[in-house]
């Protein structure tokens, strides 16, 4: 699964995030997700990517619907955008 930069995530336990960047760790050089919680203080987190688009363990969690951990939400705007003349 790509994760896909400006984009919101819902993760499984149902909190929006918003993905802000794709970093690498200075050391290890593993790659990892920069995201944003769209809720709260809109604190910043980051996780190795393969964890964040890592399937939902649902031996853990039975009774989860999502099958990955954090799931690409395709949000609508409300809002109309006009081409200033």
């Amino acid at each position: 699964m790509e994760i896909l930069q400006n984009r919101v995530y819902k993760h499984f336990k149902g909190d929006l995030y918003l993905v802000e960047d794709i970093v690498y760790h200075s050391e290890t050089k593993e790659k990892m997700v920069l995201y944003k919680a769209l809720y709260g203080s809109c604190m910043r987190y980051v996780r190795p990517y393969d964890m964040f688009a890592s399937k939902v363990d649902k031996l853990k969690y039975p009774e989860v619907e999502q099958e990955y951990r954090f799931e690409l939400q395709e949000i609508e705007s409300v809002a109309s955008f006009k081409e200033p003349k």
